[in-house]
């Protein structure tokens, strides 16, 4: 069944070296198939590389990750072609769509060449829950902070926009994050954002931020605003801590 609201699972985490492979999924990643409310069946979740040129490597730690937990993992590759007939009908068909970390400007181009800006609309109005990391979370936001274009980071403002906010990833492991969004956000550049520490999941339902959870301690999400008198604000959001998938 699909979830009962459209969900989005924004995250800086789903991931952890695995025992017997390069990666396991976490529980960021669990909770985000605990979300879509499929139950009596194996969940399905499809996996968008597009972020990184949809590597094979990495598409095949996304297969040995989902025999791991569980899932039936199918990637949506489009590089060089889709590698699916109809976009729109096997997302429709997933529980949970996944998109990797990378390039968020190559991603959000790649995308609209292919559609596949305004097919999200309707997957994620149709209940499917839309997760990613990194590149992966600003994309649904209108934008955030990005290091496509080099080292140095540089705003992005062409999200998807399903959600109205915009997003800064990696706050606790990137030193430059947090001072380059309060910059943008007293600028004007970038509007009301929200931010995770590595770790942390935004989950939305609707354009409504419904809770904050973490797949590890000691770390938080934010709320960046500017204040009538132009100073830059923070609030700091504790997360629920997920039990250990």
């Amino acid at each position: 069944m699909p979830a009962s609201v459209p969900t989005i699972v924004a995250t800086s985490g789903g991931y952890r070296p695995g025992q017997r492979s390069r990666l396991e999924f976490n529980a960021l990643v669990h909770h985000a198939v605990d979300r879509s409310g499929v139950h009596g069946r194996t969940p399905r979740l499809t996996y968008l590389g597009t972020a990184s040129g949809d590597q094979d490597w990495r598409i095949a730690s996304m297969h040995e990750a989902g025999r791991v937990a569980g899932f039936d993992v199918s990637a949506l590759r489009l590089f060089t072609m889709p590698n699916v007939a109809d976009i729109e009908a096997h997302l429709l068909a997933q529980d949970v769509v996944w998109v990797d970390g990378g390039s968020v400007a190559n991603l959000l181009a790649v995308w609209r060449v292919h559609g596949l800006d305004e097919i999200f609309r309707r997957v994620w109005d149709a209940g499917v829950v839309l997760a990613g990391v990194s590149a992966g979370s600003i994309c649904w936001f209108t934008g955030g902070t990005t290091d496509s274009f080099g080292p140095g980071l540089r705003p992005v403002t062409n999200g998807l926009g399903l959600l109205p906010y915009a997003n800064g990833v990696h706050y606790d492991s990137e030193s430059r994050r947090r001072p380059l969004v309060h910059e943008l956000v007293g600028s004007g550049v970038l509007g009301e954002t929200h931010c995770t520490d590595d770790g942390v999941g935004l989950v939305y339902e609707g354009t409504d931020l419904a809770e904050v959870v973490a797949e590890r301690r000691d770390v938080a999400a934010y709320r960046v605003v500017r204040a009538a008198d132009g100073a830059v604000q923070e609030e700091r959001w504790q997360p629920r801590l997920l039990a250990s998938a």
